[in-house]
């Protein structure tokens, strides 16, 4: 939401798949640039923005989301272009 304008969309999707679940969160939002792509997910990375309202950012939310990812030995990753917005995936095990 921090990163999708007013009257954007945020889609989230969830697949049952054969040994995983896959959750797809898509918005339309401004995206993120490709220079920032491979460090997305480093603690206290350079993609640390201010969001679209202003809000703050210390570059420590992607690298949680991984981390708590990686605790359930799951996967993440995204796609994003510039001004059409980003889709995340992650893939976690069924227990």
């Amino acid at each position: 939401m921090k990163f999708t304008p007013a009257g954007g969309t945020i889609t989230l999707s969830l697949e049952d798949r054969k040994t995983t679940v896959h959750i797809v969160v898509a918005d339309n939002g401004i995206g993120i640039p490709e220079k920032f792509h491979a460090n997305l997910f480093d603690k206290f990375n350079n993609a640390s923005r201010v969001g679209l309202k202003g809000e703050p950012s210390v570059g420590l939310g992607m690298s949680i989301i991984k981390t708590i990812i990686d605790w359930h030995d799951g996967k993440i990753w995204f796609e994003s272009e510039e001004n059409k917005g980003t889709t995340f995936h992650v893939e976690i095990a069924k227990v």
